[in-house]
């Protein structure tokens, strides 16, 4: 006589957080083309980074507590971000959302103190078009605060879902992706620190 298979309810099962399905492996693929596209833009950046043409340099231009203060925006959003996969981990809702939101907040701010910078460095005559250098530091900065903004997107998305359908498994895999996203973008802006600003304002 076969046993019969007793199905394990949806809200009880274990969540699809482990990175071993198909859909986790196509976005970890997706993550390291990413990494490729920045390391070229930091290559890019390293060798034009003394081409200021006669223009201000990192020293001139870079504010080290600023960029010290935006990293630690980042650094804290990441923590929040992993606050929320752990109330996922336990389907508490609520948790998911006031983690998510926290992390909004902070990302949101990121990309407002990065969104100045550029404001000031503009106003300062110090555009994009201004040298090599600083057409690679807007490039590589832009392109990061551009992956921000797409995760504050996808953040914003997810809060929906959550509302919407619940922490089923679909809901908490898609989450769990967009927390790979969010935290490769962290450690990026980690190496832009101390490849860009720290550099920039110690050399000279």
């Amino acid at each position: 006589m076969t046993a019969r298979r007793t199905a394990i309810p949806e809200q009880d099962a274990p969540l699809p957080i482990d990175g071993r399905d198909e859909k986790a492996f196509g976005f970890w693929v997706y993550l390291m083309s990413d990494a490729i596209i920045f390391a070229l833009l930091f290559a890019t950046y390293i060798v034009l980074s003394g081409n200021t043409a006669g223009g201000p340099g990192g020293k001139e231009l870079f504010d080290l507590k600023r960029a010290f203060a935006e990293t630690m925006v980042l650094l804290v959003s990441s923590a929040t971000f992993g606050l929320a996969t752990v109330a996922m981990v336990s389907r508490d809702s609520s948790g998911v959302l006031r983690w998510l939101i926290v992390t909004f907040l902070l990302g949101a701010a990121f990309v407002a103190m990065e969104l100045g910078e550029f404001r000031d460095m503009i106003a300062q005559g110090a555009g994009p078009d201004r040298s090599g250098f600083l057409s690679a530091f807007f490039t590589l900065v832009g392109t990061h605060g551009l992956h921000v903004s797409i995760g504050l997107i996808g953040i914003a998305v997810m809060c929906v879902q959550v509302v919407m359908k619940g922490l089923t498994n679909p809901v908490a895999s898609r989450l769990y992706r967009l927390g790979l996203f969010w935290h490769f973008l962290d450690i990026v802006w980690v190496a832009i620190f101390s490849v860009v600003y720290l550099p920039g304002v110690l050399d000279g």
